[in-house]
């Protein structure tokens, strides 16, 4: 009689515990796994779509990889693409106003939890801020607001006054916390005498103060840095082919190409300002967009890359924008949640879609919309968005997590700037991305995008597991 190897002899007490363990259901996880599992040195975060499990450390539902025929994500270090920026969301004005007003333990006590990198923290990286009133302020502003009928080319009067009672404090809070987080900027109008039709909605950039505009983020990103803040990169339009949020404005292709090409990237250039710029900032249903900008010469030789929203298109959009210009940049800048939201089906779309979707098609980011809101979703401008769910809830010094926290920090946590993506095998059932940290750890997450607990291996050359995920739910394994 042949004798079993001790790895088979393993597996094979390993699935009794299993089968017993759940009546030999595999509908449901189970309650028990054998001793050997502690010889796995590896650590398994897991988050549910029942919540009773939030971004915890398991102990369980995970051991040496025995033979099986489970199907097997395999991971390739050796294998690399795109650098991370980070994961993070976009701070509004109403954000910053919520958090600035809680008392200043509460206010201390969330942003460590939210930007620090203690055992209670998920590390948020990147930030997106609005240049100017987004439409989660309380009202419409911008850094250059004048009476009807003047103007001000030499842009005289430029102040960011607007953001000193609440953003610029809490950002020199934040980077207290985190030095290193990197913020993009994102303006939802210019000034309204810049525009054809003088309205904080819609309309369009007069071609006779594109010069002056372009020195207007020149004024930006200097006034912000003598507050001590870096503004990392710049979109020059949030959603440029929206006319409908209060404020907006549209921009198209061609007049971001002239915007770019020969207004912006020169000032930048003179100004010996080292801000990325990054075009488009809206749905990639659209690629024509970004590519055409991308097309032009001029425009860039100024360009970092393009950043997208996920309103309409395909995640794999980002990708076709990717491969036609490979020597630029793809960044993922918003999604919003609408409220009050639905856990299960967050979890599962944002991961799908973002976390996994986005960073396996180029993004060097993924951030949610609005880190807070008030309980009935404010603050919001007249005509903004009534229905934005917070990452957060605050309410006074409460503070409610919702979905957003939770997808953003299962990623966050673990997989901090600069690592990079590593090669993995897509699996529908069980979409995943793998990176590798600067201090060569090897991250996985992976989504369970069924109805059924899904039982599968991850093969990690050091040490390959075989583990157990819920219908729903997301883990983190962290070599």
């Amino acid at each position: 009689m042949k004798l079993l190897n001790i790895n088979t002899m393993k597996f094979l007490i390993v699935t009794l515990f299993i089968c017993l363990a759940q009546s030999c259901n595999d509908d449901e996880t189970p309650n028990y796994l054998p001793p050997e599992q502690a010889d796995v040195d590896v650590e398994f975060y897991l988050t549910t779509a029942d919540k009773s499990s939030l971004i915890q450390l398991q102990t369980n539902n995970i051991f040496p990889l025995s033979q099986n025929n489970n199907v097997t994500i395999s991971v390739n270090e050796n294998q690399t693409y795109q650098e991370m920026d980070g994961f993070g969301f976009c701070l509004t004005g109403g954000s910053a106003q919520l958090i600035n007003n809680m008392s200043s333990i509460d206010r201390n006590n969330l942003l460590n939890e939210l930007f620090g990198n203690g055992p209670n923290s998920i590390a948020t990286s990147y930030l997106r801020i609005s240049i100017g009133a987004s439409d989660l302020d309380d009202n419409v502003f911008t850094y250059n607001d004048l009476p009807s009928g003047e103007t001000d080319e030499n842009l005289d009067n430029f102040s960011i006054n607007p953001d000193m009672a609440d953003l610029v404090p809490v950002l020199n809070q934040i980077l207290e916390i985190n030095p290193n987080i990197k913020i993009l900027g994102s303006p939802w109008t210019a000034p309204l005498w810049m525009k054809t039709n003088e309205s904080s909605v819609g309309g369009e950039l007069k071609p006779q103060y594109y010069s002056t505009y372009a020195n207007y983020f020149v004024k930006y990103i200097q006034a912000m840095q003598s507050q001590g803040i870096t503004i990392d990169a710049i979109t020059v339009q949030n959603e440029p082919e929206n006319p409908f949020n209060n404020p907006s404005m549209v921009m198209n292709a061609a007049q971001q190409i002239d915007f770019i090409g020969n207004h912006v990237g020169p000032a930048f250039a003179s100004a010996n300002i080292s801000t990325k710029i990054i075009a488009f900032d809206h749905n990639p249903d659209n690629t024509n967009y970004p590519i055409a900008v991308l097309n032009d010469d001029t425009a860039r030789e100024y360009i970092d890359g393009s950043a997208f929203h996920l309103y309409a298109g395909q995640i794999s959009d980002l990708s076709v924008v990717k491969n036609a210009h490979p020597d630029k940049n793809i960044y993922f800048t918003e999604q919003w949640i609408q409220a009050p939201g639905d856990f299960d089906s967050d979890i599962r779309w944002h991961l799908r879609e973002l976390i996994i979707g986005a960073t396996r098609n180029w993004s060097k980011t993924v951030l949610e919309w609005n880190l807070a809101a008030n309980p009935n979703n404010g603050p919001y401008t007249d005509g903004g968005c009534t229905e934005c769910l917070g990452a957060i809830t605050i309410d006074g010094n409460n503070v409610t997590k919702n979905s957003a926290y939770y997808i953003v920090g299962q990623a966050s946590k673990f997989v901090p700037a600069n690592s990079k993506r590593i090669e993995s095998n897509y699996i529908t059932d069980l979409p995943n991305v793998a990176f590798l940290t600067p201090d060569d750890q090897i991250v996985v997450i992976v989504l369970n995008n069924t109805d059924t607990q899904k039982n599968f291996n991850i093969n990690v050359q050091s040490e390959p597991v075989t583990t157990i995920l819920p219908a729903g739910s997301v883990g983190t394994y962290v070599w």
